[in-house]
């Protein structure tokens, strides 16, 4: 709480034009909102991870909670380290640590179920005069109310990110990418992410997707 403290007095002096946290979870995101309320302070935003290879965010009721407290989410991966681009496939894999994401999402217990979303997401693009994957992954996040923050290793690449804010999914659509994309097995594990899940101070249960 000392914490929040800080960040309330940095808004209270001007330093700071706006106060948000970074993969905060439900209990935490809900308690860091009540204690800046109490200063008449808005939470403004809260960055967690989300893609279509990792929805937990929307199956543990983190994005609602959000929502229902007037906190905008930025969605960082929203490319999912590029396997949502379309740039990999069974035979192209990437080599060093995302090797073993490809061989899960390619060998694993996904099955064909990451194949057939990236066709999904090929049928989609080709509705919208070929846009390039990247852009039907950042319109999903859109979709979803959240603002998507891709990285960008070229100027390409930065133009194709946003370009994706020319155009938007139809409802027909976003059913066809949440329905396959249910059934792909998350790129990596909450559990496997190297931030902390319980404040060492409150108990607090600080990362939950």
């Amino acid at each position: 709480e000392n914490y929040w403290d800080g960040l309330a007095e940095c808004y209270e002096k001007g330093l700071v034009k706006a106060v948000g946290v970074s993969n905060y979870g439900v209990d935490a995101v809900r308690a860091v909102h009540s204690k800046l309320a109490e200063r008449g302070i808005p939470l403004a935003t809260n960055q967690i991870q989300l893609s279509l290879l990792y929805r937990f965010p929307i199956e543990n009721g983190l994005l609602k909670a959000c929502d229902e407290l007037g906190v905008k989410v930025l969605s960082y991966s929203p490319l999912a380290l590029g396997f949502l681009t379309g740039k990999y496939d069974k035979n192209n894999r990437p080599s060093g640590p995302r090797s073993k994401i490809a061989q899960t999402l390619f060998d694993g217990e996904a099955g064909e179920a990451f194949p057939e979303l990236l066709k999904v997401m090929k049928d989609v693009s080709a509705n919208h005069g070929d846009a390039p994957l990247s852009q039907v992954a950042l319109n999903w996040t859109r979709a979803k109310g959240t603002i998507p923050i891709p990285g960008a290793r070229s100027l390409k690449q930065a133009k194709q990110n946003i370009g994706s804010l020319d155009w938007n999914l139809t409802d027909d659509e976003l059913l066809a990418l949440d329905t396959i994309s249910a059934k792909v097995p998350a790129y990596i594990a909450p559990d496997k992410s190297p931030f902390p899940k319980e404040d060492i101070n409150t108990k607090l249960r600080m990362f939950d997707s």
